[in-house]
């Protein structure tokens, strides 16, 4: 079965079919790292290093290249405020970022550029679009893309150039020739980073630093671009118009924007005060359910955020490792009876339909369960499709018990992994050792037949959020 994904450029569902044979060539509008990674963030990490994992089980070779912005206004201004060089700025949030991506099971991309390393490339492009009559420098000194003179600006986003240009208003300072014109080079203020150019020394506009990193990194023409949908105007339609107009090629074949998150059915926002990062996230809830969360909805659908949402997915992501506890997992036949393994297929080449190929997972979780005690050899084998599936979508690769047992990772503890040497993890509940050694006072109780202290040394770890499960072979125990 084909591969197919929804391009925002057609409106329409397309067959994936690659330039070069084989080959899928893939960029994703990465972080500007000025602060800690929010909800938003997680979900671009989570659905395009999915993407990433299906393509490659599915038979491509894949070179993926996620961007880093490094300089801007943003980290510009909050550098200053903290009275330090935007490089320690940047450099921190990087490494917290790749501490949030790791706790997430997010794959690093193959490469990931970052905009301060290629300014001498963004000044080569410039250079040439000025030639090619696609910018000019204004009176102020900043350079401009000149937006009516590219052909088709508008098409990605479905917006109408004489309805935008209704809506703006130039600044007398500006020196624009057009309100829609966006800026390519902006002269240097002083006390900000910059870079000598032939227009004086300055630093880059945001949108040329992604044209200049993926077609640097893929060559002017390449399979498929992805971001959140925040981006689809005016980031991307500005780098079709800038990459376009420099090289004369079609820029890229699918773009692909997943859904934004919101936060009880409103949109995540900092002045609404309901704005997450991933790690008060992680305060609260263990990566991998945060992971289940975000893959349990189609990627372009709205996502919204709620307690009782990861409570639920929690739940069931626990009944998917309960079904593979105690069970010795076997590579999967590669002939599956009841088409489980072409479901699943089915499900994520259908435009990576996460939601139903994590149904496929639960069906084989029943059937797991079914056959546990009257077929264990074919429970092992299903658990190990199960295994290799739920590897697919980056889940389930943990050892199931101590999965169940786990605690989620503080903040703290995060922070201290991204090496923040003042942090410290803090403690989430009672240890393992300690429940082990309540389990045994229960024991001896239940021994001694005095059923009301047993009774209450399982009321009292309920309390903690200890929940015990009693059979012929023992007693098991695992986080509420």
């Amino acid at each position: 079965m084909s591969l197919s994904i929804y391009n925002t450029l057609s409106r329409r569902k397309e067959p994936l079919v690659p330039i070069e044979p084989g080959l899928v060539k893939l960029y994703v509008c990465g972080m500007t790292v000025y602060d800690y990674c929010h909800l938003g963030h997680a979900r671009v990490m989570v659905v395009f290093d999915t993407v990433v994992r299906h393509l490659r089980h599915a038979g491509y070779r894949v070179v993926y290249v996620r961007n880093i912005t490094d300089i801007d206004d943003k980290i510009i201004r909050r550098a200053q405020e903290n009275g330090e060089s935007t490089a320690a700025l940047t450099e921190r949030f990087i490494e917290a970022m790749h501490a949030d991506e790791d706790a997430l099971k997010v794959l690093r991309p193959d490469i990931e550029p970052r905009a301060t390393q290629s300014i001498a490339e963004m000044i080569a492009m410039i250079e040439t679009l000025i030639a090619r009559g696609y910018a000019y420098v204004g009176g102020n000194g900043d350079v401009y893309y000149a937006v009516q003179n590219f052909v088709g600006y508008g098409r990605l986003s479905g917006k109408n150039l004489d309805e935008l240009r209704a809506g703006e208003r130039v600044a007398v300072e500006e020196a624009k020739r057009d309100p829609l014109d966006f800026v390519l080079w902006k002269m240097a203020k002083p006390g900000e980073p910059s870079w000598e150019s032939p227009w004086g020394a300055g630093r880059p506009g945001w949108h040329i630093e992604c044209s200049t990193m993926s077609t640097g990194c893929l060559g002017a023409h390449f399979d498929i671009h992805g971001g959140g949908m925040d981006l689809q105007f005016p980031h991307h339609e500005n780098e079709i118009a800038q990459s376009e107009g420099a090289t004369g090629q079609t820029f890229v074949n699918v773009w692909m924007h997943n859904g934004f998150v919101r936060v009880n059915e409103e949109k995540m926002s900092k002045s609404l005060g309901n704005f997450f990062t991933v790690r008060e996230v992680l305060r609260q809830y263990r990566p991998e359910t945060v992971r289940f969360f975000i893959l349990n909805s189609h990627y372009r659908s709205p996502l919204n955020y709620s307690d009782e949402s990861l409570d639920e997915a929690d739940a069931a992501l626990t009944r998917l490792y309960t079904a593979l506890r105690g069970i010795p997992t076997h590579e999967a036949a590669a002939l599956d009876d009841a088409g489980r393994r072409e479901r699943f297929d089915a499900a994520m080449n259908d435009d990576f339909n996460t939601a139903e190929a994590i149904a496929v997972l639960f069906d084989l979780a029943r059937d797991v369960n079914r056959s546990r005690e009257s077929a264990p050899a074919q429970a092992s084998r299903l658990a190990g499709l199960l295994r290799e599936l739920g590897g697919v979508l980056g889940l389930l690769q943990d050892e199931a018990d101590a999965w169940l047992k786990s605690r989620p990772e503080s903040a703290e503890a995060t922070v201290a992994a991204a090496g923040d040497a003042g942090a410290e993890g803090q403690s989430c509940g009672l240890s393992a050792d300690a429940i082990e050694t309540l389990i045994q006072d229960r024991l001896a109780a239940r021994k001694a037949k005095d059923w009301a202290l047993a009774d209450r040394i399982r009321d009292e770890l309920k309390e903690q959020g200890v929940v015990l499960e009693d059979a012929a072979g023992g007693t098991t125990w695992r986080r509420a």
